[in-house]
């Protein structure tokens, strides 16, 4: 038997599975219900938003041309502002250059980002010898229960309020019952010593300003803005797909990005460009005030230069990981993030290809893809994901 058939009989057993799975039929029909009653109600509040999706989908296209030039700029304005950048090229250099800043024997505490996942960051730091909290309450869940997310915004979305109050009353050693007010609170609780004891915070992007170096993050918990301000040292690791030329494009971006993602407006909106400083002694500016003195950026590639090359594929790059496109994907409702490797669904299918796992780790999945297209209908920035799957299949069958 090859490997391939290995991985097909492997992901058969476990995507028949969950398709059988209570907790994930529960949990995923309610999340798609509020989704799109959600979302429905904030494009309906704000209708300049699908217009705005367009002029971001310029924006997208342009930067991923751009990709190199933007790369450098985004690099030499961090390095302006008092930060210190990184080039990344694949996974090993990623995890290498991270250990290398943190050391050995620290206590992390991490904001949820699909890039941690498709690096394994959390598992490399803590074999590092290294303790590594998930502030994200879905991430946190998932770190107690050794899961893997099921979707890249709302990663334990497969797990119903019930089962949260079982993983929590084991872990705290306390019944916490399954209302999400009191479960939510337990964390909270837990979680405050974690960001004013850590040594490092680690964060991802959501978009990056080539020309001010600025990050901003979207975020509703405000665990972000914990992770990322309490410790002395703060670490942001991104792809290099979400750079963009201007601070003006990047804020385009972002709103999109959270409309189509459920929200009117997020809690939070972090733009974080350097090390804290202050100015208010003879207006000397001074780093390292009330935020952290260390401020450092990884760029990682990983693959992402190679699909910006592929004509067939660099769209897939001018995702927003938005994430409207599962709830629509009927293969997703019923197997949640199953239907994927890290990265899940159609749209997961071509980031495990180039990205997350190779083509022998995307293949189930691109032949599971039922290229219905309505996936397309619900992304702001329309990638074309059944074109995309028929020409990888089209790849694996021709060698």
């Amino acid at each position: 038997m090859t490997d391939l058939q290995k991985e097909f009989n492997s992901y058969s057993k476990d995507i028949t599975m969950a398709s059988k799975d209570e907790n994930i039929e529960k949990a995923i029909s309610r999340a798609v219900k509020s989704y799109r009653q959600t979302t429905a109600e904030s494009l309906e509040r704000f209708p300049h938003t699908k217009e705005l999706a367009a002029e971001v989908r310029e924006i997208k296209k342009n930067s991923i041309a751009n990709q190199q030039a933007l790369l450098k700029q985004a690099m030499e304005s961090v390095d302006r502002n008092k930060g210190k950048a990184f080039y990344a090229k694949d996974q090993q250099e990623a995890l290498e250059l991270a250990a290398k800043i943190i050391g050995t024997g620290k206590t992390i505490v991490k904001g949820k980002s699909m890039l941690g996942e498709e690096l394994s960051l959390r598992e490399y730091l803590q074999e590092q010898g290294n303790e590594v909290w998930e502030t994200d309450l879905g991430e946190f869940i998932l770190q107690l229960n050794k899961e893997r997310p099921m979707h890249i915004l709302s990663p334990s979305i497969h797990v119903p309020r019930e089962r949260v109050a079982e993983i929590f009353s084991k872990f705290f050693d306390k019944e916490v019952p399954p209302d999400i007010a009191q479960e939510v609170a337990a964390v909270r609780d837990f979680m405050r010593e974690k960001y004013f004891n850590a040594d490092v915070g680690i964060s991802g992007a959501n978009v990056v300003a080539a020309d001010t170096g600025a990050m901003v993050i979207i975020e509703n918990e405000g665990n972000v803005r914990l992770a990322t301000g309490a410790p002395p040292v703060h670490i942001v690791m991104v792809g290099i797909e979400k750079i963009v030329p201007t601070f003006q494009e990047a804020m385009k971006v972002t709103e999109v990005t959270w409309r189509y993602a459920q929200y009117g407006v997020p809690g939070y909106v972090n733009i974080i460009s350097g090390p804290s400083k202050t100015g208010d002694i003879e207006k000397v500016t001074t780093y390292g005030a009330h935020g952290p003195k260390e401020f450092y950026v990884i760029f990682v590639d990983n693959g992402r230069s190679t699909m910006a090359k592929q004509d067939d594929y660099k769209a897939a790059l001018h995702c927003l990981r938005c994430g409207g496109c599962m709830y629509e994907c009927p293969v997703f409702q019923i197997t949640a993030g199953h239907f994927g490797h890290i990265y899940m669904s159609g749209i997961g299918s071509v980031w495990t290809a180039f990205v997350a796992g190779g083509m022998e780790k995307a293949a189930p999945l691109v032949f599971t893809c039922l290229r219905c297209g309505r996936c397309v209908e619900r992304c702001p920035m329309q990638i074309n994901v059944p074109s995309m799957v028929q020409k990888l299949r089209e790849k694996i069958v021709n060698g």
